[in-house]
């Protein structure tokens, strides 16, 4: 028993060196964050110190900036003088270029209220609109198709009034003969009658007693701001009853092969699939685009 003892402490000797060596080269998770902490930190301290001193470069330049404009306030700036716009009768030349462009901007900002309300093209777009409904398609023709087709024949049907307006009003403004308010005189009188050829008398009625106008022995004497509102009722009245004229061959269509399809137990097919067929068959037989812009510029004559 004595001489085994030697030998197992000496074995306990060297396991607890190993174990130490081994305990020596291993390094915990633990430790190497600590590492890894220790040189972010380094790093951050470093970036803070730079910071610092981009902070005061930047207070030393704002310091010096302020000096710099305290010595200048010394003297203030000169104002420059604004040269007056002759508004005398006696030179009206120097005025044309400025009224131009007024007028010019003017005419830009209420182009599309003047070429909707105004002309035709309020009576043309509702009746291509109720046409695009009555055959039954969703978006054929397009929008864009359909303005187009109403920008064009308003152009058509408002030429003689661009015409006259050109004559009457704006080559004599730019010739120097009419002044600004003579020429919106002269303008306003071809746009007054063919609106008043549109109207119907009892909306100007309505228009003068709203007004509180008493009743001039012409329509022609009536002011704009009359004639306008009353010019656009009766636009919406007429596009609303050739509508109606236009709805009537398409709504029998409907009616027969809704009918059919229930006569012969059909419940459950859609009568549009089979009338849409038959409307554009019909509508391309009678010449349908012929005869709608045909009636829509002859109701303006």
């Amino acid at each position: 028993m004595n001489c085994r003892s030697p030998m197992k402490s000496s074995d306990a000797v060297r396991t607890r060196r190993g174990d130490r060596m081994l305990t020596s080269l291993y390094v915990s998770p633990s430790r190497l964050r600590c590492i890894d902490d220790t040189a972010d930190g380094e790093k951050y301290r470093r970036c803070g110190r730079a910071r610092q001193l981009v902070w005061i470069a930047l207070a030393v330049a704002l310091m010096l900036a302020a000096c710099g404009g305290a010595a200048h306030a010394q003297t203030p700036p000169l104002i420059p003088s604004i040269p007056s716009i002759p508004t005398t009768d006696a030179e009206p030349e120097e005025m044309v270029l400025a009224l131009r462009v007024v007028i010019g901007l003017a005419v830009l900002s209420l182009a599309p209220a003047l070429l909707m309300m105004l002309t035709s093209f309020t009576r043309i777009i509702i009746v291509l609109g109720f046409l695009r409904q009555a055959l039954g398609v969703q978006q054929t023709p397009p929008n864009m198709v359909l303005v187009g087709l109403a920008l064009f024949l308003t152009f058509f049907v408002m030429q003689p009034v661009w015409q006259a307006i050109s004559e009457e009003a704006v080559a004599p403004y730019l010739e120097g003969q009419l002044k600004y308010q003579e020429a919106i005189e002269q303008a306003s009188v071809p746009l007054r009658s063919f609106m008043l050829k549109q109207t119907r008398e009892r909306d100007l009625a309505l228009f003068t007693r709203m007004a509180r106008l008493s009743a001039p022995p012409s329509a022609d004497q009536l002011p704009l701001y009359v004639t306008m509102p009353a010019f656009i009722i009766s636009e919406l009245k007429s596009a609303f009853q050739l509508a109606f004229v236009i709805y009537i061959p398409f709504l029998v269509i409907d009616l027969v092969v809704a009918s059919s399809l229930m006569s012969m137990g059909m419940f459950m097919l859609p009568p549009v699939m089979i009338s849409l067929p038959f409307k554009i068959l019909l509508f391309v037989m009678i010449d349908g685009w012929h005869l709608l812009v045909k009636s829509v510029v002859l109701s303006f004559h």
